[in-house]
């Protein structure tokens, strides 16, 4: 047997024992490896564990329905696992004999691990349409604006992401390298079958090394790995400018007409909303600059910049979210192909650099096998974010992608992988509408706020308590999770869990395998997938005896859409002209006011533009650089990043010194929607009239006081579709106020204690 690996989202971990304790280390091969991992072994993390099956008092002992609102702030009582299997089939069957299957909502995010057969998300998706179906969600928090927009105007997301030109085609031949949002490489640590080499630094490294100039638009400075050129931008506002970028270029005979031409659609009708011909206002840079904040000689000067070196446009996913956040992604596709240069080596454009490891590598790609969630006989669904909006409105209607759906009458959450009490926004409104269930079920390693404020929680086991396989399209390792502890208390994997509902259900969940038979089941699906692009894998005996398959792929330039530009013909884009659709027919027929048919700017509801007084500050809620979502937010890796224990917020030091505020001073951060209580750190990499608290820390509510404690920004945050088409989600459209409090007044952080257990 050769070394123990484990993975995780944020890579590949060797596994130490030391006087009978584990340990872990990073990939001796990874040349940036994450620390988050690390501290997967954490006594802080064992600390907060789910022990037995546990089950809210009131729900136990008046049955289900019983007390909503003291969910999260009642006792739970510990039971067996006989008693909570019987009492959860049984409620399973009452709700779909009663209410029928469109009453039962799947909830899961897919985060849970980076195992391919213990993926709670697979796991629970399959049990649920075995019995009957479950309503369920589309898209996700991270990209949904993105993922619905880009295939009207280019191709899917998955179409893109696995085509971006690899970091050494863009070493050879970028010039100048421009990106709204930065390339946040916190983001890069992550890929969701297990990352494998880190190699998005080192790859930026290179351009820089061999002369690549970057420029970094967007309201702070520090979301680059190399030097750049900082041009800050008011949070919300990138069409703006982007629009003023390619006024210079049509006006001043700086756009390729004869790519436009060749290889687009509806350049003329965005050109006369370009040029205020059907609006009467044109796209000037200095009309913008008042919009955006830049100077107007600098986007003039930049436009012609890009128009005359070989230019690759990049966007950060976090600009969709946000109210409108389909328009900077069709956007900045647009203003790529006025340059002329997608499909050349080195120019064109990425939707997302710096937002997983995989994207901008010349790995090999194939699909891993995936444990099999079968067929869903509901048809009935919600896009991601509109959770608060189902429970609340059963009956009512919304549009998604042209068409219309109905909500339904939700009596049931099953929930396991994931955390919404984290992904969500405006959490006070979630609290309310997370009364309206029923029941709700979680399966859950962590005492989160999410299983808190359910009503069976029951314990399952982490990755390093079970067998598993990590293998992500793009990622250049294949990694056995090997089992390396026993199961906490009495900890379950879901698997097992859902092979005990099911026998008391009459259904078939394991097709009468086990672990080791569903790994191999796997494991042969990912080779098969991989012989197809002539990759030979080992069997599995050996892989598992090895720990790692190393793809090894051989350095081949990727450069996207080249053979689109070399015969769009022969290949053309999958949209429904098979040309980039700079106006879309399918869209301007949907006729929605809030996303026309080209890209268009909107003036946001929340911004610098409109606050009442500079006493507001636009709130930007990033990703975290010390965990993944909430993920192991209570490891001492994650705490060491917090301010007197709380998520700390980013300020500018004149805002600071106008507030009256030094560095660790507390803070409440408040809007119409909710308070909460942060600590301060300032820096000038941040923008005066913009402040950053990251998401992830777990949300604990002072209930007494309608008080988060922790520093969570979706307590603040708007809860709004981006737009009809999309319905994704626009936290980082959002308005607040800041003013310093007193240590007392803070209180002390709860985020991390168990609920109360009768025993």
């Amino acid at each position: 047997m050769g070394k123990t690996f484990t993975a995780a989202h944020w890579g590949v971990y060797e596994v130490k024992t030391d006087e009978s304790e584990l340990r872990l280390e990073g990939f001796a091969q990874d040349p940036d490896p994450s620390p988050i991992g690390l501290h997967m072994t954490a006594k802080d993390l064992t600390d907060v564990r789910v022990r037995r099956p546990s089950i809210r008092k009131s729900w136990l002992e008046k049955g289900p329905g019983a007390d909503p609102h003291l969910r999260g702030r009642e006792p739970f009582v510990e039971v067996d696992w006989d008693t909570a299997l019987d009492l959860l089939a049984a409620e399973l069957d009452r709700v779909r004999r009663d209410h029928g299957n469109e009453s039962i909502f799947g909830g899961s995010y897919g985060w849970a691990s980076a195992g391919r057969f213990h993926h709670a998300q697979s796991q629970v998706h399959r049990f649920l349409n075995l019995i009957g179906g479950y309503v369920s969600s589309v898209d996700n928090y991270s990209l949904a604006a993105g993922r619905v927009i880009l295939p009207h105007a280019i191709g899917s997301t998955e179409f893109l992401l696995d085509r971006h030109t690899s970091f050494d085609v863009m070493a050879k031949h970028t010039e100048l390298f421009v990106t709204f949002g930065g390339v946040p490489v916190k983001n890069a640590q992550m890929s969701a079958g297990g990352a494998g080499r880190h190699r998005v630094v080192a790859g930026m490294l290179d351009m820089e090394k061999k002369g690549t100039r970057f420029i970094n638009i967007g309201p702070v400075s520090d979301n680059m790995p190399v030097d750049s050129e900082w041009i800050a931008n008011s949070p919300n506002t990138d069409v703006a400018m982007m629009l003023a970028l390619a006024y210079v270029l049509h006006t001043e005979d700086l756009a390729h007409l004869d790519f436009l031409s060749s290889h687009c659609v509806g350049y003329d009708r965005f050109a006369a909303y370009l040029t205020g011909n059907t609006d009467g206002t044109a796209k000037t840079p200095e009309w913008a600059a008042a919009i955006c904040g830049v100077d107007a000689d600098r986007i003039a000067s930049l436009a012609r910049e890009m128009a005359c070196h070989r230019t690759m446009l990049n966007i950060s996913w976090s600009l969709q979210r946000a109210v409108h956040g389909e328009q900077p992604f069709w956007m900045l596709v647009t203003l790529a192909a006025m340059l002329g240069q997608i499909g050349l080596p080195g120019g064109g454009f990425g939707v997302g650099y710096g937002a997983l490891n995989s994207v901008g590598h010349d790995n090999v790609r194939f699909k891993s096998g995936a444990f099999p969630q079968g067929d869903n006989p509901v048809k009935a669904f919600i896009p991601v974010a509109r959770i608060t909006d189902m429970l609340l409105n059963p009956g009512a209607t919304f549009a998604y992608n042209g068409k219309q759906h109905t909500y339904t009458d939700i009596r049931l959450v099953y929930w396991a992988g994931g955390n919404p009490f984290h992904h969500h926004q405006d959490l006070n409104r979630l609290l309310k509408a997370w009364q309206k269930p029923e029941t709700i079920i979680v399966n859950e390693p962590y005492w989160t706020p999410t299983a808190k404020l359910a009503d069976i929680v029951l314990p399952v086991t982490t990755p390093l308590e079970r067998n598993d396989i990590a293998s992500s399209g793009g990622e250049d390792l294949i990694v056995a999770m090997r089992k390396v502890s026993e199961p906490f208390a009495e900890a379950r994997n879901d698997f097992d869990i859902f092979c005990g509902l099911a026998l008391r259900m009459g259904i078939n969940f394991s097709e009468n395998l086990d672990e080791e038979g569903w790994l191999r089941r796997l494991y042969g699906a990912t080779s098969a997938n991989a012989l197809e692009k002539k990759v030979e894998m080992p069997s599995f005996d050996q892989f598992w005896q090895d720990g790692i398959f190393d793809l090894k792929p051989d350095a081949w330039p990727v450069v996207m859409l080249q053979e689109f530009r070399d015969a769009p013909d022969e290949h053309p884009v999958p949209t429904p002209s098979g040309r980039i659709e700079i106006f879309s027919e399918t869209v301007d027929g949907f006729g929605l006011p809030d996303c026309p048919g080209h890209p268009t700017w909107f003036e946001p509801p929340e911004w610098l533009g409109n606050r009442e007084s500079d006493d507001q500050f636009h709130l930007i809620s990033d990703q975290p650089v010390r965990r993944l979502h909430s993920q192991l937010d209570a490891s001492p890796y994650s705490k060491a990043g917090k301010v007197k224990g709380r998520e700390p917020v980013l300020m500018n030091p004149t805002d600071a010194e106008r507030c009256g505020l030094s560095a660790g001073d507390f803070v409440e951060i408040h809007n119409q929607r909710g308070r909460l209580i942060s600590a301060v750190l300032i820096s000038d990499a941040i923008m005066p009239g913009v402040v950053r608290l990251s998401t992830g820390a777990w949300f604990d509510m002072d209930y007494e006081r309608n008080l988060e404690r922790h520093g969570n920004p979706n307590a603040l945050t708007l809860d709004v579709p981006s737009s009809s088409l999309s319905q994704g989600c626009s936290a980082q459209t959002c308005l607040v106020s800041v003013r310093k409090i007193e240590d007392e007044y803070a209180g002390a952080v709860e985020a991390f204690n168990h609920p109360r257990i009768d025993r």
